[in-house]
C-alpha cells in the first residue's frame, strides 16, 4: 500500500529526515511514535502529500502510484480520492454544521449533494451521532468533534488514514474510545492506518510499532 525510500528533508539548514525507508501492507494499522523532534510529523505529511521530499531524495508510492512526481492538480485529486486525514485538533469549520463539515471533501471530489449528504449521515450514525447532525463545532464534546472529523476523513473511502495525535486533545473515555474504533473501521472498511502518537496505549494496539529517533526509523 505504501513504500517510501530514501526519504530525506531538509528545512535550510536542519535535517528533518535523514534516508527513512518505510514499507506498510494494505489493511495495516502502523503507529510511530518518538520523542519530540523526532521527524514523525514531517514524515506523516510527506507520506501523505502534504509535504514533499527533498530534491534529488528517494521515492514515495501509494497504491503503486509515485507521488513525489505528481503535479500539484494531480496530486491534491490523489489526495482528496485516496487519503483521510485525522488530526490533534480536529480542524472542524466553526460555521459549518456537523454534517456539512463531513461533506467538504465528497465536496471538492464532485460527489452530487444528495449522495454526500446520504454518506455523511451514514457514517455520523456509525459514529453515535445521528443526533448531531446540524450542530456546529463549538455545540459539541471533545471527542464529537473529533467523531466528526474522522466521518469526514472516511467519506470519500480513502485506502488510507493518517492520523497524528489523534487522542492527543481528548480525555481518557474519548482517548479510548477513539483508538478503539480504529480497529473497528479497519474490520469494517479494510482501510490503512498510520498513526503519530504519544500514546502508548494506542501506539501498543497497532500491529506494528515504529520508532524515530532523531530522523530516522530505530526500531520496526
Amino acid at each position: 500500500m505504501i513504500k517510501a525510500t530514501n526519504i530525506h528533508k531538509f528545512y535550510d539548514d536542519l535535517h528533518v529526515l535523514k534516508g527513512v525507508d518505510i514499507e506498510i501492507k494494505s489493511g495495516e494499522i502502523v503507529s510511530i511514535v518518538g520523542p519530540s523532534g523526532a521527524g514523525k510529523t514531517t514524515l506523516l505529511q510527506i507520506l501523505g502529500t502534504l509535504d514533499h521530499v527533498s530534491k534529488e531524495s528517494g521515492d514515495v508510492l501509494i497504491k503503486d502510484t509515485q507521488i513525489n512526481t505528481l503535479a500539484d492538480k494531480e496530486l491534491a485529486k490523489f489526495r482528496n480520492e485516496n487519503i483521510g486525514f485525522i488530526f490533534q485538533f480536529h480542524q472542524l469549520l466553526p460555521e459549518f454544521t456537523a454534517i456539512e463539515n463531513v461533506c467538504i471533501p465528497a465536496f471538492i471530489k464532485g460527489t452530487p449533494k444528495p449522495q454526500a449528504e446520504s454518506k455523511a449521515k451514514e457514517l455520523l450514525d456509525y459514529l453515535g451521532l445521528s443526533h448531531r447532525y446540524d450542530h456546529k463545532p463549538n455545540e459539541l464534546s471533545g471527542g464529537e468533534q473529533q467523531r466528526v472529523a474522522v466521518a469526514r476523513a472516511l467519506i470519500n473511502e480513502p485506502s488510507v488514514i493518517f492520523a497524528d495525535e489523534p487522542s492527543g486533545n481528548l480525555d481518557t473515555e474519548s482517548a479510548e474510545h477513539l483508538h478503539k474504533l480504529f480497529f473497528e473501521l479497519r474490520e469494517k472498511f479494510n482501510q490503512t492506518f498510520v498513526i503519530v502518537t504519544h500514546n502508548e496505549e494506542l501506539a501498543d494496539m497497532a500491529d506494528r510499532k515504529l520508532e524515530m529517533v532523531d530522523g530516522l526509523i530505530v526500531k520496526a
